[in-house]
């Protein structure tokens, strides 16, 4: 149809059809090359009702926790019409809830799990695996609705699983809460390059035989799912491959084989898989569905979609006899029974006994009078197959008491994982007790004389670079996303981190033995002394810039030790590129602007903030092994505003030089001036980044330029600090 087709009578749309509609192209679109800042403007305050006085925290402190607990107890077992229970109770569906938020957490970049409420908002609200996730927040919303802002939701439904389990008789470990909501999608989440849901998980590793293989940082097979695929591997059955798919997802999700086992295993004692209709009968998910449907999807349109109608996995049964009791029934069901492979009345791939007695079925989930068959997944014959899970396993069976706690402390660590160290948690059920994964750290102190450290770093001989970029690099492990990493703990002396590329080890030794006397010296932790020493080098900068700066400084941090520090779990915080020091380990198929928005976004940076630490750090000669690229001025060390003024004078040109590096050339001589990456040159190139970097460029910026420098290296030097909100 061109415009000579349209229909006179039709009345013309009355709104600008752009960006905001499903009819218009994004910049992104249009451009796809062109380097995408929304990564850093997530969870912007306008998104959030809460306003900024809001304090969650103290919210909590009004929270009648006991009273909250008996309602929840109460859901567990009081059915609702819309929605009847299986069984009479929600258990099985509660614990999915959580499981299902927190268990999208991984390692690689601590992104994902249930800290943030995020299953609210697409695409995990409308992911596969989340199927009828979405009827067990409506279930839970009368009990939103009566605690209001006393209880986040990010909280309610980690709780909801806890609870459920507690219900059906487990001892748990316990429960923190502090996870604080979020008001928008996460859509910024790199979940996957696939264009389609459940798409085959080939494209995600270099070889699907190796589940070593897949591609950071995705830790689930394929999209849409949490895990693996029960059906086998892309819906193939093959225990002893999915058993490898497994471990490697689990260790993504930072636990081990035991902790694996035990949460398949205790994950499917309770409740079942829904799977006895025709999927195509579903309605659409959430985030397609019409209006009439109020953000509810997947209702089989062909039946009642409650009871023997749902169809969620399509696998369709129950694992154990006895679905709503914490006992050893699915460790009895698995060993004692052989099984056959075949098909659910939806057509997925499952497992049967080749024989069972009648008594050790589980009842229809409607009428108590009728016995239906159990089933396994191929994620639950794996753990018989594999020998190293089945171990593990027959350990569990022999010792039931082992079990439950083993179950009951990898929950905990499941649906805690990502809240960080414990100064955050709050409630009575918190646990006495420091876990490792918990990345303790002793308090520090105090009461120790700043003004005299200072003068003793300052007279100690280290250059502005070294106490600027080792204050740096102890600081810019810290992710917001699951709040590890940071230079509280001092990590940065420990293995693996005095090792790391990108830490300079020969330098790093260097610094830190000059730092450590001083701090035995003074009395404080070297941890604070690294950042005060990192404070002194800005000043010294300042100074040498003619300016006079005092950076704020808040003591009190501590020093871990070897014995407090998982090692292995801190490998995936080791920095493969840092665009603020302008460096990378490798070239990658990613480029340095785009890990570089990276770091800045899991170092809770905005756009601005990112400009002003780069322009700085630049011009304080910062840069990984000494290096002169983007160092945009003739008097390195000084905390000046001259890579932005050299940035966008157009008496230069830039010109590749075939190595991945760039020439800043004078137009008029030819010359050379200077050299530059791609992590320098974007803040030109780029039109946001260009608009920040000219607000810096302009003759009246010095002072801006300082105070945002000063604020932001701040922010930086104090994320992880909590004691201090």
């Amino acid at each position: 149809m061109d415009g000579n087709d349209i229909d006179p009578k039709a009345g013309k749309c009355p709104v600008m059809h752009g960006g905001m509609t499903v009819m218009g192209k994004t910049v992104t679109d249009w451009w796809p090359n062109s380097l995408n800042l929304d990564i850093l403007h997530q969870h912007d305050a306008k998104s959030n009702p809460m306003g900024p006085d809001f304090d969650y925290r103290e919210e909590l402190k009004k929270l009648d926790v006991e009273a909250l607990k008996a309602d929840l107890r109460a859901l567990m077992t009081e059915s609702q019409d819309w929605w009847p229970a299986d069984w009479g109770s929600y258990v099985g569906m509660f614990a999915r809830v959580a499981w299902h938020a927190a268990g999208s957490y991984r390692l690689a970049d601590g992104r994902g799990g249930g800290g943030t409420g995020n299953q609210r908002f697409a695409p995990l609200n409308s992911w596969p695996d989340n199927v009828n996730t979405d009827k067990g927040r409506r279930l839970l919303w009368p009990i939103k609705k009566k605690y209001g802002n006393k209880i986040s939701w990010a909280d309610l439904m980690i709780l909801s699983g806890t609870i459920a389990y507690e219900v059906a008789g487990l001892k748990t470990f316990g429960f923190a809460f502090g996870r604080e909501d979020i008001w928008h999608p996460e859509k910024d989440t790199y979940w996957g390059a696939e264009k389609e849901w459940l798409a085959p998980s080939d494209s995600r590793y270099d070889d699907v035989s190796k589940p070593e293989t897949m591609e950071n940082p995705l830790a689930a097979v394929q999209m849409g799912l949490i895990y693996v695929n029960p059906e086998g591997v892309n819906g193939v059955s093959n225990p002893m491959a999915t058993a490898a798919q497994i471990r490697e997802t689990f260790k993504r999700m930072a636990m081990n084989d035991e902790e694996t086992a035990a949460l398949t295993a205790g994950g499917h004692t309770i409740g079942k898989s829904h799977g006895n209709g025709d999927a195509a009968a579903l309605s659409p998910e959430p985030e397609a569905a019409g209006p009439e449907y109020q953000g509810i999807g997947w209702f089989n349109t062909k039946g009642r979609s409650v009871g023997r109608d749902q169809v969620v996995s399509g696998i369709e049964g129950a694992w154990t006899t006895h679905p709503t009791q914490w006992d050893m029934g699915w460790f009895d069901m698995l060993f004692d029974h052989e099984w056959e492979l075949t098909k659910s009345p939806a057509g997925a791939s499952q497992w049967k006994p080749v024989s069972i007695a009648e008594e050790d079925m589980p009842v229809d989930v409607e009428d108590p009078s009728i016995r239906c068959m159990p089933m396994m997944t191929d994620a639950d014959m794996a753990m018989k197959v594999d020998p190293v899970y089945n171990a593990i396993c027959q350990k569990f069976r022999a010792d039931p008491e082992y079990f439950s706690e083993t179950f009951a402390r990898a929950w905990f660590k499941l649906t805690h994982r990502d809240m960080g160290p414990k100064v955050r948690y709050f409630g009575p059920d918190v646990p006495a007790e420091d876990l490792i994964w918990q990345d303790p750290i002793p308090a520090g102190t105090t009461g120790w004389d700043v003004a005299a450290a200072k003068a003793k770093i300052a007279a100690s001989g280290l250059s502005v670079a070294e106490l600027v970029s080792t204050a740096w690099d102890s600081a810019r492990t810290y992710r917001g996303s699951d709040m590890r990493g940071g230079a509280n703990g001092a990590r940065i002396r420990l293995a693996p981190q005095k090792d790391w590329a990108g830490n300079e080890p020969e330098r790093l030794a260097k610094v830190l033995a000059v730092l450590e006397p001083i701090a035995a010296e003074v009395g404080a932790s070297i941890a604070d002394i690294i950042v005060l020493a990192g404070n002194v080098g800005v000043e010294q900068a300042a100074k040498a810039a003619g300016v006079e700066v005092s950076v704020p400084f808040s003591p009190g941090r501590g020093d871990a030790t070897d014995e407090m520090t998982d090692a292995e779990s801190f490998e995936p915080l080791e920095p493969l590129a840092d665009g603020f020091r302008n460096w990378q380990k490798q070239d990658y198929v990613v480029s340095p602007e785009e890990m570089m928005l990276d770091r800045a976004q899991l170092l809770g940076l905005t756009a601005p903030e990112m400009v002003v630490l780069v322009g700085g750090m630049r011009a304080m000669g910062t840069n990984h092994g000494g290096t002169s690229h983007g160092v945009f001025t003739q008097r390195p060390g000084a905390l000046t505003t001259d890579f932005f003024v050299t940035l966008t004078d157009m008496a230069y040109s830039w010109k590749p030089t075939g190595d991945g590096l760039y020439a800043i050339v004078d137009r008029r001589t030819g010359e050379t001036k200077f050299t530059a990456t791609r992590a320098d040159l974007v803040f030109g190139s780029n039109s946001i980044l260009r608009a920040y970097a000219e607000v810096y460029a302009q003759d009246d910026a010095g002072p801006k330029f300082l105070k945002d420098f000063v604020a932001a290296w701040t922010k930086v030097m104090n994320a992880d600090r909590f004691d201090l909100a």
